[in-house]
């Protein structure tokens, strides 16, 4: 089965022409799409009356990938606000419930940052995290392309078959070490994660200025560009049950329209979903 979606749910404003309050946009949302990636637990982890109420707004089917808190992965600069990592595994792991009691939870996406490189140290703190994530499904994805350069791919993938890390593979600019080659390669038998970057391979390391997120995934998809993707989905749908798509490519408000491009070229028609707004008059 192929599932596709997007990041986020408050900023795709052609889904919503202007019509939807902010408190309504994930009801709206779960009308077009049945599965979203949740960004907002990235910058903290989240109290566990959001998910409540994110569990309660979504259709029985609906599916949640919840990112990884920052501090879990690497990139939070500074110290913690937990006493300790396990104190804060565990803080995350409870943030969790509501999805999990609800059966809404795909997965947690551990995106690494660009400086994690492969090295003895680091595989180690992955096989913590993977210990400390118990039987959730748990996606992993490399901003460093040491850990897929030659003979380290298969040693790589064969690390995370091994650790039973679900595959998260990357569509995005070729732009040196701080990125990832698109390997399709399913590491899992149940699932497969596909994120949808974006190819702007000068926004991808523009790191001046306080908009640079505005830049890094500032991209359209062409139609020979999703068709080919259409292909791989396709192809990676052979390798395991359920390939999960989600499309990242949002500076430009270009997500949804390319994640909309994508299902029609798949002739792929949800069901279970929500009313739209518009259709309830």
């Amino acid at each position: 089965m192929i599932t596709i979606g997007l990041t986020g749910w408050g900023d795709h404003d052609s889904l919503y022409n202007g019509k939807v309050a902010p408190r309504d946009k994930l009801k709206e949302y779960s009308a077009y799409f049945p599965v979203v990636e949740v960004d907002a637990s990235f910058y903290a982890v989240q109290p566990a009356k959001n998910a409540e109420r994110w569990v309660r707004e979504t259709p029985d089917t609906f599916q949640f990938i919840v990112k990884a808190y920052q501090g879990m992965t690497g990139h939070q600069r500074g110290e913690i606000p937990f006493t300790s990592k396990s104190e804060m595994f565990q803080a995350f792991l409870d943030s969790l419930q509501p999805y999990k009691e609800a059966s809404k939870l795909s997965m947690v996406l551990f995106q690494f940052p660009p400086w994690f490189d492969c090295q003895r140290e680091n595989v180690e703190l992955l096989r913590w995290c993977r210990d400390k994530m118990g039987d959730i499904p748990c996606a992993l994805e490399f901003r460093h392309q040491s850990w897929f350069k030659d003979d380290m791919k298969t040693k790589t993938l064969d690390f995370m078959r091994n650790e039973n890390w679900i595959h998260s593979v990357c569509d995005e600019p070729q732009a040196g070490e701080g990125s990832v080659p698109t390997i399709l390669e399913a590491t899992t038998p149940d699932k497969i994660l596909v994120r949808f970057h974006g190819r702007n391979v000068h926004g991808w390391n523009y790191k001046s200025g306080q908009n640079w997120r505005d830049v890094r995934y500032l991209y359209r998809y062409n139609e020979k560009e999703l068709a080919d993707w259409a292909n791989n989905l396709k192809e990676l749908e052979k390798q395991t049950d359920n390939v999960i798509a989600v499309f990242n490519n949002n500076s430009g408000g270009d997500a949804a329209d390319n994640a909309l491009q994508m299902m029609k070229m798949l002739d792929i028609e949800y069901s279970g979903l929500n009313p739209r707004q518009l259709d309830l008059f």
